[in-house]
């Protein structure tokens, strides 16, 4: 009891809840704290109920809860439980907590990739994988395409940065080759969007094209060498079904795609008018290398197989008081999904994900029983939602911002909770897109009302913004964040950032994120208490959260 004790006099989340009895919501209006202890009790996080959720959603039963497989069915039911038991209203299918989905998953066939080459004196075969990668389709189980070559630099379109490849080219009925990642001079958030792999399918899909190559650049290269994504040849590529029975999200027109090794990038563009050496020398100058037609016609040809599955999100709502306010909801969102059975000869083969993202499903759930132990709700709805399909690509977020249970046009914010790393006591915390929209002042007030300060986001070639949830709320709309713990440590000998990189070179996507890593339950009570702030500053503030004028994703999306 002292310890919560001594969080209920520092929590202003109280202060500004009891305030609600007297319509003085932000002010110190408590007249006794002891009147109100069972109240104050229920509104500090409680770690042991964060331990819990965490302990059973990473345990060895669930099998790493992957998307459509019985363990995360499991899962899904125990947080539906969770929600019920909270009193949390059901947003799902007819009258339930699950919003179901089904998804088409699909598996290239390894024995069948090919990829023949011909050109005026010169006819070849490229080998699979050493040469060339390719992935499932889709759309057929077995497709092929034969078109001719041009190169298109980067891909993209981007008249707001003034940059068009595909000016002066024609690529009607041909395949592209595109370079990954895109250039230097782009701003990291709006150039990671409009240099996407789905926006560069969309561009050579709109002019034309019929199959995509996309060949690595040397800070790609670095990034993530060849021999590395050697490693993912068996991964199944996923997406939502519409209700006719075909899959979201995919471009039809292009009927074929390879990622070229360099060796094979270099030997194919030896046949051009430039060799490969000159367009990364232009790279190297930072400079935007132009197009031109490569003398080759070429063959893809692939076989996949499809499996039709269902998975669900979980979805619970904590209706607002104010009688208009109510009418508009802020969205929490973690996924609860993580990959599954790890393919490796070692004996630990199960990726539990307790990091990613049992930590992050556990304090939505802890801040959810908070909000619902309020005596007054607040003014705005509070929609609980713990999607599916993040690990395949975001799917569940996606389908859940297309295709929601409250009206649309209704959700005005979204917080998203990814991955926090909860092993040190942090002094700050990082809100991806807080500079985007108002919710950026209103973060930074919830944090101040904890003692944490906001921090910029500390690595934004990673372009963490558009690689979460949050993003396909994003998309829809609406203005969103993705909170973290922050790098600083209240511990001066604890580097927080060297902590972080420790955690992604040893455990992230490895059977090591279980639950024997040293958590550190002061740190989940802090991201729960600060979060639990954000939601009620945005639930209870007069003005809807709205983007910023500047903002590159407020002008695409918000209009």
């Amino acid at each position: 009891m002292k310890f919560i004790s001594q969080k209920w006099l520092k929590l202003s989340a109280i202060s500004m809840t009891s305030a609600l009895f007297f319509g003085c919501a932000g002010q110190h209006a408590v007249e006794s704290n002891k009147a109100y202890a069972p109240v104050a009790n229920a509104l500090v996080p409680n770690t042991q109920n964060i331990k819990a959720h965490m302990s059973f959603l990473a345990d060895d039963l669930l099998k790493g809860r992957e998307t459509g497989s019985p363990e995360h069915e499991i899962a899904s039911l125990y947080i539906a439980g969770e929600f019920a038991k909270y009193g949390l209203k059901p947003a799902g299918d007819n009258g339930t907590y699950l919003q179901r989905i089904n998804f088409r998953k699909g598996l290239l066939v390894q024995e069948s990739p090919t990829f023949f080459v011909k050109g005026d004196n010169t006819e070849f075969s490229l080998s699979y994988p050493d040469d060339y990668l390719s992935g499932p389709d889709l759309l057929s189980t077995e497709s092929s395409v034969t078109a001719p070559l041009v190169f298109v630099g980067y891909g993209v379109v981007a008249p707001e940065l003034n940059h068009n490849d595909y000016e002066g080219l024609d690529v009607e009925g041909k395949i592209v080759v595109t370079l990954s990642g895109k250039p230097k001079s782009f701003p990291t958030e709006e150039g990671s969007h409009l240099a996407s792999g789905s926006q560069k399918s969309k561009y050579a899909a709109e002019r034309g094209a019929v199959g995509s190559i996309t060949i690595s650049t040397p800070t790609s290269e670095k990034v993530r060498p060849y021999k590395n994504l050697l490693n993912f040849l068996h991964t199944p590529r996923m997406r939502w079904m519409h209700d006719d029975g075909t899959p979201a999200n995919v471009t039809k027109e292009l009927k074929g795609s390879a990622y070229l090794a360099q060796p094979t990038a270099k030997r194919i563009f030896s046949f051009g008018p430039t060799p490969l050496e000159d367009i990364y020398a232009v790279l190297e100058e930072d400079g935007i290398p132009k197009g031109f037609d490569i003398p080759l016609t070429v063959t893809l040809g692939r076989e996949s197989t499809h499996e039709d599955l269902t998975s669900p999100n979980v979805a619970g709502i904590l209706e607002g008081s104010d009688p208009v306010l109510k009418n508009e909801y802020i969205v929490f969102t973690a996924h609860s999904d993580h990959i599954g059975i790890a393919r490796t000869v070692k004996k630990d083969k199960i990726n539990n994900g307790a990091m990613d993202n049992a930590t992050g499903t556990s304090v939505l759930m802890e801040t959810a029983r908070m909000f619902a132990s309020l005596p007054i709700a607040p003014k705005r709805s509070i929609l609980f939602l713990a999607v599916t399909g993040e690990e395949k690509g975001l799917l569940g977020a996606d389908f859940y911002a297309r295709n929601p249970t409250v009206p649309k046009g209704s959700m005005v914010a979204n917080v998203n909770l990814d991955m926090p790393i909860l092993t040190y006591e942090f002094a700050d915390v990082i809100a991806f897109g807080a500079g985007h929209s108002s919710m950026g002042a209103s973060v930074a007030q919830a944090a101040k009302n904890v003692g944490l300060e906001l921090s910029e986001d500390p690595w934004p070639e990673q372009n963490l913004f558009t690689r979460s949830d949050h993003y396909s709320f994003v998309k829809q709309g609406v203005p969103a964040v993705f909170l973290v713990p922050g790098l600083q440590s209240k511990d001066p000998n604890i580097d927080g950032s060297k902590v972080f990189g420790e955690f992604l070179a040893t455990n992230y996507h490895k059977p090591g994120d279980d639950m024997s890593q040293p958590f550190n339950w002061d740190a989940a009570h802090t991201f729960t208490e600060v979060n639990f702030q954000i939601g009620l500053t945005l639930a209870n503030q007069d003005e809807t959260p709205s983007w910023n004028e500047d903002s590159f994703f407020g002008n695409t999306f918000g209009k």
